[in-house]
């Protein structure tokens, strides 16, 4: 039987024959009662030669075990087979149905290998080989972990390749940075946070190691005060370069990254369906092409790449208010990916795991359908109404006559990066878990203190800027009488945080030196004391890259800053 028609009964497709099981939760193959079949086929594996006499056998066998199945029935392999019409009583466990959303796309790929290893080796294959990816440049944390916070750079390039978009804007544009986002998911998977970055926004890009296609390395030299989105394409930046630009920006280092272009908002949107946007006006754009009255609207295709192109006819007509539509449209289609019309339609998964696996540009780290499946499944435990969209807090330029960029807002900005990289939800979710955490951390600054001429402590330096650590040791003996206190150079690895250690019974010199320091509960670390250079017990305190100067409190927020808009990606918000 050749590859289309395997697995067809009366010209039905192979894909409407995949039924969601109630029971377990999980996709089985059905064929029609009125349509016997010979056998039920497989994952294709590779095989032993068999010989002319049992090449007849396998056919045998799966006759009798398909005519033996029972539906919503799975029996393991060696179990033996029921009685012939009586339903095995073993227990089945359920299962909750999957909440499977991801940006873009990559949520049907926590679908893939399920239908995949059904459907055979050579499907597997195919979509791995549908998969573009570029070197991360050892910009990233070397990929995602299950049992951490998750940091996904989306990037949306303004490269015109592919059919049909020759003529928006720039045809000779090598595809810059154009729409930016850095998606962050929660340690407990709880909330997420996705945070635009303006393409206009002036930062350094910093300079930048890049594989070239033979193979080598070359370093393209960084660029100060230019625009966010030139740190892609420009002088042959890749994404990697995009990557090191957020990390400069934010001080948040991306786990991975993806890229997508033109064609991917097309092709996403038709796999789907179309997903539903409202305006609050009527808009008719000539240079977007858009033209949709005031009102709800399900766009897909050609109309949805005009939808999120469009600016010049929302808001101040700038790029800040084409983010706004941009995170309208993510929350449509996140929505649409997660409703049970798309979860229950094993059609419509298969078609958004070709049509995803074509459109994305990934990462080394995610190069294969597992690694996306798994991304994949952590990414659909997020409930939408828990997924926070806003944007890094700008001013106008003030610089130029004519706004045309913006540069951060060094009020607000660094609070809402302070938040993501200490795991601070946007949005009011409770959580059990870490609020236990925070209260036995809170716990450690409860009691005596002792005086500061008491507080004996070494000073390490633990990624801070150099002289850090004796700029401490001066402050704290010249301004706070801690004495007793010495430099003791650099720690042996650095820190992300500043961190200090100290014995039981040094808990009240602990609780003095972060009355002093203004440390978190959280940076406070129970454990052992180590001896000073006189010889006497002594606490260790690691300055860590979070270290801002000497008498700046460290302490972690434990509430998202207030921003200036944010919306959350159960709701539509009509755009003005």
């Amino acid at each position: 039987m050749d590859a289309q028609g395997r697995g067809r009964a009366d010209n039905i497709d192979p894909a409407d024959q995949w039924v969601l099981n109630p029971d377990t939760g999980e996709y089985e193959l059905r064929l029609t009662a009125s349509a016997p079949q010979s056998s039920v086929p497989g994952p294709r594996r590779p095989q032993a030669p068999r010989t002319d006499a049992d090449a007849d056998a396998p056919r045998r066998t799966a006759g009798r075990e398909a005519a033996a199945q029972v539906p919503g029935q799975r029996r393991r392999r060696g179990e033996p087979e029921p009685p012939a019409g009586r339903r095995s009583r073993r227990p089945v466990k359920k299962k909750s149905k999957a909440k499977t959303v991801l940006l873009w796309t990559g949520g049907s790929m926590a679908f893939v290998l399920v239908v995949a290893s059904a459907a055979g080796y050579l499907y597997v294959k195919h979509l791995n080989d549908n998969i573009t990816s570029v070197s991360d440049d050892g910009a990233s944390t070397g990929g995602f972990s299950k049992d951490k916070a998750i940091n996904l750079l989306v990037i949306g390039t303004d490269k015109r390749t592919g059919k049909g978009n020759e003529g928006y804007g720039d045809a000779g544009s090598v595809g810059h940075a154009d729409t930016n986002i850095l998606l962050h998911i929660s340690k407990d998977r709880s909330n997420a946070t996705a945070l635009s970055i303006p393409r206009d926004l002036i930062v350094d890009v910093p300079d930048c190691p890049t594989e070239q296609p033979d193979g080598s390395q070359k370093v393209i030299p960084g660029t100060a005060d230019v625009r966010f989105n030139t740190s892609l394409g420009q002088d042959g930046r890749t994404a990697s370069c995009t990557v090191r630009t957020v990390t400069e920006l934010t001080g948040i280092k991306p786990d991975n990254f993806m890229v997508a272009d033109f064609n991917a908002v097309k092709t996403l949107t038709d796999a789907v369906g179309g997903v539903d946007v409202c305006l609050a006006k009527d808009i008719d754009d000539s240079d977007s092409h858009l033209k949709l009255s005031k009102g709800t609207h399900s766009i897909s295709g050609e109309t949805a790449l005009a939808f999120v192109r469009t600016r010049h006819s929302v808001g101040f007509g700038g790029d800040l208010s084409r983010i706004q539509l941009q995170q309208q449209f993510l929350s449509a289609l996140m929505r649409k990916l997660s409703s049970n019309s798309t979860l229950t339609s094993p059609t419509k998964l298969l078609k958004l795991a070709e049509v995803g696996t074509k459109a994305l540009t990934v990462d080394s780290q995610l190069d294969n359908i597992g690694k996306l499946k798994d991304l994949g499944l952590e990414l659909g435990k997020l409930n939408p109404k828990n997924l926070t969209f806003t944007t890094v807090p700008v001013i106008d330029n003030p610089a130029e006559k004519v706004k045309v960029t913006v540069v951060l807002n060094d009020t607000k900005a660094p609070p809402v990066f302070a938040a993501i990289k200490d795991d601070v939800s946007f949005t009011a979710v409770k959580k059990k878990q870490a609020q236990a955490s925070k209260d036995a951390a809170a716990a450690r600054l409860e009691g005596a203190k002792a005086e500061a001429s008491a507080v004996r402590v070494r000073i390490l330096n633990g990624g801070a800027p150099p002289g850090s650590a004796q700029e401490t040791l001066s402050w704290l003996q010249n301004d706070e009488g801690v004495l007793k206190s010495e430099n003791a150079g650099n720690a042996p690895a650095p820190l992300a945080r500043t961190t200090l250690e100290y014995a039981p019974d040094q808990a009240d010199q602990a609780r003095e030196l972060a009355s002093l320091m203004g440390l978190s509960g959280s940076a406070l670390k129970p454990g052992k004391s180590v001896t000073n250079s006189q010889g006497v017990p002594a606490m260790t305190l690691t300055l860590g890259k979070d270290f801002q100067g000497a008498g700046v409190p460290l302490t972690t927020p434990t509430k998202a800053p207030e921003v200036d808009s944010k919306t959350t990606a159960d709701k539509v918000t009509c755009a003005k």
